[in-house]
C-alpha cells in the first residue's frame, strides 16, 4: 500500500502545470455532462482516455492534452471553444482534437461515422492513439453495462448492436492499417482493443 501511495504521489508531483491546467480546463468544459444512459460524469471518460494515451510508448504532452479534450469540441465547444484552446494549450493540441471530432452537421450517426473514418485515414499519429484509447475505454464500458443491463443496453444509442459492431471494428481497421503504414501497429493499446473486439462479438451468443 505504501508503494501504490508512493508512486500515485510520484506521478502527481511529475505531472506539469500545463498538464493539470488541461485536467481543470477539461472538467470544467464537460461540467454538468453525464455518459450516456448514466449518472456518471462524463469528465470520468476523458480522464481515462487520457490516462490510457500516457501508457502508449513515446506519447507527449500535446496529446495526452489533447486526449482530455478530444469530445469538447465535439460535445462542449459552446464552453470551451476551438479558439479559447488554442490560446491556452497552443494550435498543435486543437489540430489533434480536431483530427477526432466528429461533424455535427452531418445528419445522421452513420454518416458522422463514415466521416470520422475518412478523417482517420489523413491523421497523424498522435490521433490515431488517442482514438484507439477512445474506442477501448468505451468499448469496456459497453461490457461492462451489458453485464447489468442486457440487452436493454441498445437503447442508449443512435444505432443497435450490430452497428456499433460494425463502427467499433471499422475504427480497429481502420488505425491498424493506418498505424502499420506509419510504423507503429503493434502499441500496446491493441491487443487490449482486439480482446474487447472479440468479447463484443460474443454478446448474445450464449
Amino acid at each position: 500500500m505504501r508503494l501504490t501511495a508512493n508512486l500515485s504521489r510520484v506521478d502527481l508531483i511529475a505531472m506539469s502545470d500545463r498538464l493539470l491546467r488541461a485536467i481543470n480546463a477539461a472538467a470544467w468544459a464537460h461540467d454538468g455532462q453525464l455518459r450516456k444512459g448514466t449518472e456518471i460524469p462524463y469528465i470520468s471518460h476523458a480522464f481515462a482516455v487520457m490516462y490510457l494515451v500516457s501508457q502508449q510508448p513515446g506519447v507527449d504532452e500535446d496529446t495526452q492534452i489533447a486526449a482530455l479534450f478530444h469530445d469538447v469540441l465535439e460535445d462542449a465547444s459552446e464552453r470551451y471553444s476551438a479558439v479559447t484552446m488554442e490560446e491556452e494549450f497552443g494550435e498543435d493540441v486543437v489540430e489533434i482534437v480536431q483530427w477526432v471530432t466528429k461533424d455535427k452537421e452531418l445528419s445522421s450517426w452513420r454518416e458522422r461515422a463514415d466521416m470520422y473514418l475518412e478523417k482517420l485515414e489523413g491523421a497523424p499519429q498522435s490521433a490515431l492513439i488517442i482514438a484507439a484509447c477512445d474506442k477501448v475505454h468505451n468499448l469496456k464500458s459497453i461490457l461492462t453495462d451489458y453485464q447489468e443491463l442486457g440487452e436493454l443496453l441498445w437503447s442508449r444509442f443512435n444505432s443497435g448492436k450490430e452497428s456499433q459492431r460494425w463502427w467499433y471494428w471499422a475504427v480497429y481497421e481502420t488505425l491498424q492499417r493506418r498505424l502499420r503504414a506509419l510504423g507503429s501497429a503493434g502499441l500496446p493499446i491493441f491487443d487490449d482493443y482486439r480482446a474487447l473486439l472479440v468479447e463484443f462479438d460474443a454478446i448474445g451468443n450464449d
